[in-house]
Formats: structure tokens, sequence, C-alpha cells
């Protein structure tokens, strides 16, 4: 599909296309907006079906990235890259390599990170060939015992926004006996199930890859629940983790929660699921503003890192989502409608 007919083209600044025969890499980065800053954004490998697919998820993820880091007050602008290929399967230090050479083409307009299917390690050996990165911890920082990994500040972002809905919906502080549905136990969404099972909530939990539902079910006492089950639960916060896309106009209907809010990028299929959502009653918690931990936690990465002054930064998201849950509720729009114009108010000053 043509770059500038697509339908999630927004006007992004550039899209390239990254061949290498002999590490077999074949991968795109799109870098939506920097009038804030460079293009920061992780690489995702997934094992696409198409050259298309691949095409959309890196317009929709870079976009997400540039109001991610707009609303939440960084100045930074939005990019992402993806591998056409699977992470089990095909990653090699030779591929790692050679993606940072893709990057250091882009002469900095793009900063990578890690994402889905890539890690710190990835980074690290994509910074061989290139200065462009961003999430690695420095040497004093690793003597500490921290790596980098951003997960441990996404999850906690989450619990805060996922906090923050509660107190809007249900007026109330703790989450005691609080019932949530939790799809994708990836490192987020494990941590994620860790912060809410130390706060007293009941989980319900989900994942293709069967030794993580295990790992929730021994360690929180979460109760397994097939894939195609996830979503109907009669619970009170269905937390998406996994891949973006799955609230659309099969999956809405279904769902029993009162509030969404979850760690995926991208979790509304299109744009009018926004209202779909809210006009079934559900509080949604727009993806790009409550998964802005991750991007925050890079942000302040390297010399005279302080995790105070990042968790200080991450309690900012309880606070932005209750203005977006506010002025939602006063203009009678619906809260993602109410984060764009939030975001954009920033970005395109």
């Amino acid at each position: 599909m043509a770059v500038f007919q697509h339908p999630e083209f927004d006007h992004h600044e550039s899209v390239s296309y990254f061949h290498d025969e002999r590490s077999g890499l074949r991968a795109l980065i799109a870098v939506h907006n920097t009038n804030l800053g460079k293009g920061l954004g992780g690489c995702r490998m997934w094992p696409y079906a198409s050259e298309d697919e691949a095409l959309t998820d890196v317009l929709r993820l870079s976009r997400g990235m540039t109001y991610k880091a707009a609303l939440a007050g960084l100045p930074q602008g939005g990019g992402k890259s993806v591998i056409i290929g699977d992470p089990r399967k095909d990653k090699t230090p030779e591929l790692m390599r050679a993606m940072g050479r893709a990057v250091d083409r882009l002469n900095g307009s793009y900063v990578v990170a890690e994402d889905s299917g890539t890690n710190v390690a990835d980074i690290r050996l994509m910074a061989e060939v290139t200065r462009h990165v961003g999430g690695l911890a420095d040497e004093r920082a690793q003597a500490e015992g921290r790596t980098g990994d951003p997960s441990p500040a996404t999850a906690l972002g989450v619990f805060i926004g996922i906090q923050a809905a509660v107190r809007y919906r249900f007026q109330r502080d703790d989450l005691r006996g609080l019932r949530v549905a939790v799809q994708g136990l990836g490192n987020v969404g494990y941590r994620l199930c860790k912060h809410l099972h130390e706060a007293g909530a009941q989980l319900w939990v989900t994942d293709l890859y069967a030794p993580a539902v295990e790992r929730c079910v021994q360690e929180f006492g979460a109760k397994p629940v097939a894939m195609d089950q996830i979503m109907a639960l009669d619970v009170d916060v269905f937390a998406p983790c996994a891949l973006g896309a799955i609230l659309d106009d099969a999956s809405i209907p279904q769902l029993r929660a009162r509030i969404v809010a979850g760690a995926a990028n991208n979790q509304l299929a299109r744009p009018q699921h926004d209202r779909a959502l809210m006009e079934r009653g559900i509080l949604y918690a727009p993806d790009y503003c409550i998964n802005a931990g991750g991007i925050i936690d890079i942000f302040y990465e390297g010399p005279g890192y302080d995790w105070a002054t990042v968790e200080a930064h991450l309690r900012r998201i309880g606070t932005t989502l209750t203005a977006i849950f506010e002025r939602s509720k006063a203009e009678g729009r619906p809260t993602g409608a109410i984060a764009d114009r939030m975001a954009e108010e920033r970005f395109r000053r």
C-alpha cells in the first residue's frame, strides 16, 4: 500500500524502509513529529503477516509516541521502528547491529529504545554502531543493579492510572477486592499484576505463553482464563497489556468491565471506538497517557538518574488522566478525543 494514501498516515515526517541481505533484516522506521524534540520510540520485532501489516503498525505506533511524549510533558517527538521477524527464532546479534546501522542513517531524527520483541541487550548491540539509542543505564547505574529496562516504570505508571480511574469511576481510594482482568503477561503485564496483587485486587489473567499465566497463578493467586474469554468477564477493570487494536465493533459489545485501563498501545481499532466505549458507559484511560511510564523513564536515564524524580513524574499520569476524565464529562466528548486535543495543544504550538 502506498504510504501517503495509507489510512494511518498522519503527516509523518519520514517513513524509511531498510534491508540488510547478510543479516536478513527487513525493517521500517517512521518519524511522526519532531516539533518538541527528537522522535523517540521503541523497536518492535514481530512476525508480521505482510509488509502492509508492518507499515500499519509503525505508522500507528509512531503517531502514538508523539502524543504520548506531549501529554507526558516531555521535550520529545514521536518515532517508532519495526522489524519483520519472529524474535524467538530470527533474532541474532548481527540483525540487531544491522538495525542499529539503519537507525544511524537517520542522523538522530529517531532515537531507538526497546519494545515488544526486543530488550536492553538488543539495544546495547545497536549502540555498538549508533549513538542514537535510549533507555540504557550508565556504568554507575549498572553497578547499582539497574539495566535501563523501562518496564518497571511503565507498569507503575499503569497502576497509578488504574488508581486514578477507580477513584473517578467508583469514588474509592483503595483497590482491595477490585476485580481486574489482565490481557498479556509480558514484562509490563506481569509487573502490573504484582502491583495490583499487593494492593489487594483480584486477578484474572491470560497470555499466549502458558508459563507466564502459570507464574501469575502461582505468585498472585490469579485465575487463568482463555484468550477469547478475557474481555467478556464480569470485572471492574479490563487491562489490555498485549498488542493493540483489540477494541473494535466485535469486542466492545462483549465488555462488562466499567473501566478499560492497560499498557497496550493503540487499543482502539479505529478512532470511532472511543465514542463507542463512552456510549456504553465504559471509562477509557487513553493508552498513550496511561502507558507513558516507559518513555518518562527513558527520558531521565543516564548520568544523574534519580528514581524519586522519575516516580514524581509518573504520579502526574494520574493527575493528567483525572483532568481528561473531568474534561470529557464537562464537554460530553470521549476521553480519547480529549487526550488528543490536549496533546495537540502542546506539540502543534
